[in-house]
This record gives C-alpha cells, sequence and structure tokens, in this order.
C-alpha cells in the first residue's frame, strides 16, 4: 500500500504501533470490564429497536428473522477483526490509528474524520428525539428546552472521571437490557398464553408466508438491520481506557456479541408473532410493540415506561457516542491534523476540550434537525454511510495488520481468515450498491457519503502541501 498523497511506500513496523499507542497516552484506564460490556451492549441498542423496528419487517415480513441473522453474522466478523487489533494496540483512536498505521496515514485521517462526522450527527438527531419523548408528559414544552438541558447533563458526564462516564453509560444501558428482557419474557408469555389467551406464531404465516417479498425483500431490511449493529464498535476505543485491555476486551467483545444477537433475534421474533407484519412501518413506529405487549398483561402504565425506556435509550446514544466522537478528535489532535490543543488531558485524564468542540458540532446538527428537516436528511446520510465506511475500513485494516504480523501469538484471533473478512466486504460493499441504487431514502446516503469522502481526501492532501 502507498501514500495516496506522497507515493511513498507505507510499511506498518512494531516501532510504528508502539509510537502510535505511546502518542495517544495519557488517558486514565478506569473502565472495569463489567462497565466495558454494558457500555458496549448500550452502544449497539437504541431506539430502533423499541420504536423503530417495524420498517424492517415491513420491507420483508416475517423474513425479517433472516435479515437480522445476516447483519448479525456481519457483525461477528467486524468485531472478531477488531477485538483482534484492539488487544493488540488498545489505543483510543482505534480503528482510526490502526487505519492509519496498516493501511496509510490518508486511510486514519479519512476514517477518524468521517467516524466523528458519523457520531456528532447521531447525537444530533437523539437530542431532538429527547425533546419529542419530553414532550409526551410535559405538553407545549419546547424542544430546544430539553434538548439544552440534557445536553448540557451529556457533556458535565463527559468531562469527569472515566470511571463517572462508565458508570452512567452502565445504568442508562442496564435500563435498555433491563426493558429487553422484560419484553422477551412477557412476549413469550402471550405467544404460549401464559396468564393470557395464547397469541401463538400464526402471524408468521398469514399474508404470503415466512417470505412475502422473497429475498429481496430481506435483503433490504438488512439495510436496516445492519444499522442496529452500529456502536458494538465502541468498545475498541474504550480499549484505550480499560483497566486491562487484555482481558476485558476480548470478553466484553464476546459476550457483548452473544447477547446482542439473542437479544435483537428473540425480540424481533416476538415482534413479529405478536404484531401482524401487515401493520407495521408507520403503524409500527407510532405505537411501540413493546408497549402492545405490556398493555396485553393490563399495565396502564406501559406507555410511560416504555417512554422512559427510550428516553433513557437515547440519553445512552449521547453519552457513548459523544465520548466515541471526543476520543477520535483526541487521537486527530495528537497525530497533528487538528490543532495540538484538543489532544490535551485534563487533571481527571479527560480530553475536555475534545469533547467541547465536538458538542458545539452536536448543536449545529441539533439545530439543522429543528430547523431545517430536508438538510438534515443529508446529514444523516452522511452517518448511515459513515457507519458502512468505518466497518469496511476495519476489515481492510484486518487483512493489512495480518499481513504485517501473521504468526504474531495474540489473546484474540479472528477465525477463518481471511475468508470470513472478504465475505464480509463482499457483504458491505453489495450494501452501499443496494442503497445507491434504490430510488428514495437510501441513496442519499451515497450521494452524500461519496462527496464527503472525497472532501477529507481533498483536506488531507491541502494541509499536506501545505507542510511540504
Amino acid at each position: 500500500m502507498h501514500d495516496v498523497v506522497s507515493g511513498a511506500p507505507h510499511v506498518p513496523t512494531p516501532e510504528t504501533a508502539a509510537g502510535v499507542e505511546s502518542r495517544e497516552g495519557g488517558l486514565q484506564r478506569g473502565l472495569s470490564q463489567r462497565q466495558l460490556t454494558m457500555i458496549g451492549i448500550g452502544g449497539a441498542i437504541g431506539t430502533g429497536l423499541f420504536m423503530g423496528s417495524g420498517l424492517a419487517v415491513g420491507y420483508a415480513g416475517p423474513g425479517v428473522l433472516l435479515s437480522y441473522i445476516i447483519a448479525a453474522a456481519i457483525a461477528l466478523v467486524v468485531m472478531y477483526s477488531l477485538s483482534e487489533m484492539a488487544v493488540a494496540h488498545p489505543t483510543a483512536g482505534s480503528f482510526g490509528t490502526y487505519a492509519e498505521q496498516y493501511v496509510s496515514p490518508l486511510a486514519g485521517f479519512v476514517v477518524r474524520y468521517t467516524y466523528w462526522a458519523t457520531m456528532v450527527i447521531l447525537i444530533g438527531s437523539e437530542a431532538v428525539a429527547i425533546g419529542h419523548y419530553m414532550e409526551y408528559w410535559i405538553p407545549g414544552l419546547p424542544i430546544w428546552v430539553s434538548t439544552a438541558a440534557f445536553g448540557a447533563g451529556i457533556l458535565w458526564v463527559n468531562t469527569r472521571a472515566i470511571g463517572n462516564f462508565g458508570s452512567v453509560e452502565y445504568w442508562l444501558s442496564a435500563i435498555k437490557v433491563t426493558a429487553i428482557i422484560a419484553f422477551i419474557l412477557f412476549g413469550l408469555a402471550s405467544i404460549l398464553g401464559l396468564g393470557v389467551p395464547a397469541k401463538g406464531i400464526d402471524n408468521y404465516f398469514v399474508a404470503g408466508g415466512p417470505l412475502p417479498f422473497g429475498f429481496g425483500g430481506v435483503w433490504m431490511a438488512v439495510l436496516i438491520a445492519i444499522f442496529s449493529f452500529f456502536g458494538i464498535e465502541m468498545i475498541a476505543v474504550a480499549s484505550g481506557e480499560a483497566e486491562d485491555p487484555q482481558k476485558s476486551v476480548p470478553h466484553a467483545m464476546k459476550t457483548m456479541l452473544i447477547r446482542l444477537v439473542l437479544f435483537y433475534i428473540l425480540a424481533i421474533g416476538i415482534i413479529v408473532a405478536i404484531v401482524p407484519w401487515t401493520e407495521s412501518g408507520a403503524k409500527l413506529v407510532t405505537q411501540s410493540p413493546f408497549v402492545k405487549v405490556f398493555a396485553g398483561f393490563g399495565f396502564p402504565a406501559a406507555a410511560h415506561v416504555m417512554n422512559f425506556v427510550v428516553l433513557s435509550a437515547a440519553l445512552s446514544a449521547m453519552n457513548s457516542s459523544l465520548y466515541m466522537a471526543s476520543r477520535m478528535v483526541f487521537s486527530l489532535a495528537r497525530a497533528g491534523h487538528v490543532p495540538a490543543g484538543l489532544g490535551v488531558l485534563s487533571a481527571r485524564g479527560v480530553p475536555v476540550r475534545a469533547t467541547v468542540l465536538s458538542s458545539v458540532g452536536v448543536v449545529i446538527a441539533a439545530g439543522i434537525a429543528l430547523f431545517s428537516p430536508r438538510a438534515f436528511q443529508y446529514l444523516v446520510g452522511i452517518s448511515l454511510f459513515g457507519g458502512l465506511f468505518t466497518w469496511i475500513a476495519i476489515l481492510v485494516t484486518h487483512l493489512r495488520f495480518r499481513k504485517a504480523s501473521p504468526d504474531a501469538a495474540r489473546a484474540v484471533r479472528a477465525p477463518l481468515y481471511p475468508v470470513l473478512q472478504l465475505a464480509g466486504l463482499a457483504l458491505l460493499f453489495a450494501i452501499l450498491v443496494t442503497m445507491a441504487l434504490d430510488s428514495e431514502f437510501w441513496s442519499t446516503a451515497v450521494m452524500v457519503g461519496v462527496p464527503w469522502l472525497l472532501l477529507c481526501c481533498a483536506v488531507y492532501a491541502i494541509r499536506r502541501a501545505g507542510r511540504a
């Protein structure tokens, strides 16, 4: 591989890797294995499962289960590849620094900037969602008031010691996990007829059977399902602040993936059984299937409980995404791509300036979401494209990583290398092509995402030329 700007060969060496880890040093290792696992789960479970899973069901009908299995398989390959690199090089820049080390400095620059933009836009959208959730309890409350209040709280948490962040994220994630477990238990009871009339699984066979739209519908639902797993890479970012990354990172990733697959597959399976798939889409989004299940057991406060859960989910997404965005800025600063002051750590070992900068970006994104929904759609396109681009970069980097040190003894080794990595890349590229060919919403992601990558490359080239 060659540096795109200079044309000089980029050859990773152990000294380069050690230098990068030293360069990003200073962060406090205060995240326990328990916190790390819950942070990873929380990062991948968002409001989409609670409120928006009906869109995927609408695409594929009962075949949506196959869609989530395909998405989970891709996520598994990505996480095994990322965990192997994270254990070898536990740094805050994570896959961004790995791309710099094993692909090219340009790749590291583009990956980190793209992921930062992705996180900032996602936080902005979650901040606006929180405003709508608060309106449920306080009608007439201006959205900007609750957005600003909760945003300030999240900013405060992220400027404290890393242990404080870990504790807050642990409990926010615990609320989501508890809600999903309760939904699964009550859902199974509803299907089996324990305490209520049995729902059974007849909904799997109505209106066209298990695959009413064939594999085409299943594949379109994969586009939604794959986004449900974005965020699992947070454990690798947090490895730079884990107490014992050699042990905690692989353990957290393995247990997290198992739980995520079980949570998603069981929850989606129950949704299809209880709510006829022909009622999916807009109806399912406006009335969460979680509310339907709990209300069926005579819980009059089910809607209030679920509003609290989705509010907690949005807060968790804001909290974890701001954390990841700030670490990307910190990594870029230590690499010399942004002002060095953004790489300065507080007495608590926290990149406060990088966190504040990321918060300013969130304010801009939230403002666009409030006052210009059409423009915000294009920002969301960057975030959707950015997630796919990040996963592609992780797999490409892992191929280069293994080539650089094929026989090294590691605590984690991705299985069936390179077959699974190449298969994962093929599926991710197929998803991108499908998005580009879609005439409705999905093509926006590619139309905006590709120019964004070109812009990042142009900025990098200009910066390199200025230093020459």
